[in-house]
């Protein structure tokens, strides 16, 4: 062979190895595309310190998609088999912030259109090339979901760079979430609580945080163990826009519904800008925080035992101040008879039987509400102005009835409701059952605003729970406010032992009647400021409106909050303001300011106090809760206040300060 082939074959020779070269140490695969994605491996840099600077290159069409590493409710994250790789320490995926997709009612993680997942890599030798190989397995799904597989190989020189995917990769690490530890303080945003509640009805995830600068678009991402799924938030943004409390509806899979104790939760919080394809975060931090699960642990309360506090809070509603009217009812029930005590003991079972009659439609009426996924709860008819109107009219005629003033015949089943439902027996010896049985139906509709000792529990029991036990339970709160009839009607002798008719019936029914008419100016004065033609309510002293952010906020602060659910039209929430809130230890501890008052009046119609009294279960009011360092998940009060419960609960939350 002569020099000038020789010379010729070397260059020829070295041009096949210069491509070969260029070819094995390219910054990128190429593209392994099907019908809804492409996808290839990338390689920004190999470093002297032996750094790999990896991607995963996602182009997905118009409407598909793929899943975070926490796909939600259903999918599945793409994954990399590096086997077959040589000088290489095991790699580690890094996830941008996704965007939240909903469909069909599931909420999932995704990323659409471009997106690098980053991936942190490490060359065992620094000196010398390393050589990928990488099985990608992923789902495109947009309505349905398509599996594919993609295979790369991809050989990296010692101090190889491609700027281009160096600058891709860039662009969506700095979307990737920062690490912070749950006590960083340097972190722009930090989870400051997080806790389980349960209302019986669901499970929530509720989480406090905080952050440096004003938020534009919160986001929340929560993953925990397998046994835990969490939907949507609700989100509630305090005036500062700082601090956010995110609520999110959590179930339990299999664990026989039961939440874990104080479960370990990889919480995501983000500032999201307008376009998230865009890269608009303006803030992302991950955090590692222990999650207090006490205020879901569930009571295990039978149902004997809500059998009995529902028959003693039925008991208990005949001596309530809102049942005043009913009391004038049954005086003048009583006083009218003529002795027969035949007689006494029927018109005293027809009042009975109207009494729970008008107990089981409440109880139909509840899961007519809950069936139709409304808002069911113990006086909020009160919070109508068109009942409140009702009511008033119905009182004035009852009130001009007892004067003697009118004497209204109403047909059907009403007949006798204005004028003899207040007499069983008339002055001839005859009977009024259906006045009898409407003095019962008339004393449970008033009933109905009052909240006495036992019925909150009985109540939050039953509204939670299926048909078979609200039904039940109504009946038997029906039972326990019928008691004091039922036992004059098993011993007759009680009502005929009482003063016969006489001159003083008169007296007694115009006191009645004024009594009536005070409780109808009462209703005006409700009805007036439920209607909104009242001014608003101005927050009194020492008390500040309710706000849940702030609540947790104080709490988080190391303060003691005391928090009042109220309302105008609330007689037992007034009692407690006067007996207690307002006067003694209570308003000194208040006042001085140890223990910060909230307020949430409940006057008018207003979800969010509803949701807030359900999360301890409850449908009713009056009701309190105490919250501290020691009880940051709240301490329910009894129904009826006393100062002694109240400054105790004052201590118990207290006293982790």
């Amino acid at each position: 062979m002569t020099l000038t082939k020789i010379r010729h074959a070397l260059v020829a020779a070295l041009a096949i190895l210069l491509a070969t070269a260029a070819h094995a140490f390219a910054g990128s695969t190429d593209w392994a595309r099907n019908d809804h994605a492409e996808v290839r491996l990338i390689a920004g840099s190999a470093g002297a310190s032996g750094a790999l600077d990896l991607g995963l290159e996602f182009r997905l069409k118009p409407g598909w998609h793929i899943y975070w590493r926490a796909p939600g409710d259903a999918g599945l994250p793409p994954t990399i088999d590096w086997a077959g790789s040589a000088n290489l320490q095991p790699p580690a995926m890094a996830w941008p912030m996704p965007e939240r997709y909903s469909i069909f009612g599931l909420t999932t993680f995704v990323y659409g259109g471009q997106v690098v997942l980053p991936i942190d890599a490490r060359a065992a030798d620094a000196s010398v090339p390393v050589r990928l190989r990488a099985k990608v397995n992923y789902l495109a799904c947009e309505k349905i979901c398509v599996p594919y597989e993609a295979a790369f190989a991809l050989d990296l020189a010692p101090g190889m760079s491609a700027p281009v995917e160096t600058a891709a990769i860039a662009a969506f690490r700095a979307r990737v979430p920062q690490r912070k530890a749950a006590d960083d303080a340097t972190a722009p945003l930090m989870v400051t609580r997080a806790g389980f509640v349960s209302d019986r009805a669901g499970l929530w995830l509720e989480v406090l945080s905080r952050s440096a600068a004003p938020l534009g678009r919160p986001e929340i991402m929560v993953e925990g163990p397998p046994a835990l799924r969490f939907g949507a938030p609700r989100i509630d943004i305090a005036a500062d826009r700082r601090s956010v409390l995110y609520r999110l509806p959590a179930a339990v899979i299999g664990q026989g519904g039961a939440v874990p104790k104080d479960p370990r939760l990889t919480i995501t919080l983000a500032d999201l800008g307008a376009d998230l394809k865009a890269g608009g975060v303006l803030a992302a931090v991950e955090q590692v925080v222990t999650a207090d699960s006490r205020a879901a642990v569930e009571a295990g309360t039978g149902l004997g035992w809500i059998l009995l506090l529902a028959f003693l809070g039925g008991l208990v509603l005949n001596l309530m101040p809102c049942v005043l009217p009913v009391l004038s009812l049954k005086l003048l029930s009583v006083v009218g008879h003529g002795g027969e005590r035949a007689a006494v003991r029927r018109g005293f079972l027809a009042t009975a039987a109207g009494i729970v009659f008008s107990f089981l439609v409440l109880a139909a009426g509840a899961l007519g509400l809950k069936a139709a996924g409304l808002a069911v709860g113990w006086g909020i008819q009160f919070q109508s102005p068109v009942f409140l109107g009702f009511m008033a009219v119905l009182l004035t005629l009852f009130a001009l009835s007892l004067f003697g003033v009118i004497h209204i015949p109403l047909p059907g089943i009403a007949g006798t409701l204005a004028t003899r439902a207040p007499q069983d027996v008339t002055a001839e010896g005859k009977t009024s059952l259906v006045g009898a049985f409407a003095t019962g139906a008339f004393a449970t509709l008033l009933a109905t605003p009052c909240s006495a000792p036992f019925l909150g529990t009985a109540l939050g029991f039953a509204l939670t729970r299926g048909a078979q036990e609200i039904v039940t339970v109504f009946a038997v709160l029906g039972l326990g406010l019928a008691a004091p009839y039922l036992a004059v009607a098993a011993f007759p002798a009680l009502a005929a032992s009482l003063p016969r008719p006489g001159a003083w019936m008169k007296r007694l029914r115009i006191g009645l009647g004024v009594a009536l008419l005070a409780t109808v100016a009462w209703l005006g004065t409700v009805m007036w400021t439920v209607s909104g033609a009242g001014a608003p309510t101005r927050m009194e002293a020492n008390w500040r409106p309710f706000d849940k952010v702030q609540l947790y906020n104080l709490v988080a602060e190391g303060r003691v909050v005391l928090v009042d659910v109220t309302a105008d039209w609330c007689v037992t929430c007034k009692a407690n303001k006067a007996l207690v809130l307002e006067r003694g230890p209570v308003a000194a501890e208040l006042a001085s300011g140890r223990v910060v008052a909230m307020r949430a009046d409940w006057t008018r119609p207003d979800p969010r106090i509803t949701g807030y009294l359900r999360s301890f279960g409850r449908f009713g009011i009056p009701f309190n809760a105490v919250y501290g360092p020691a009880r940051p998940d709240g301490l329910a009060l009894p129904e009826i206040l006393t100062e002694s419960a109240v400054s105790a609960a004052f201590r118990a939350a207290g006293q982790g300060k």
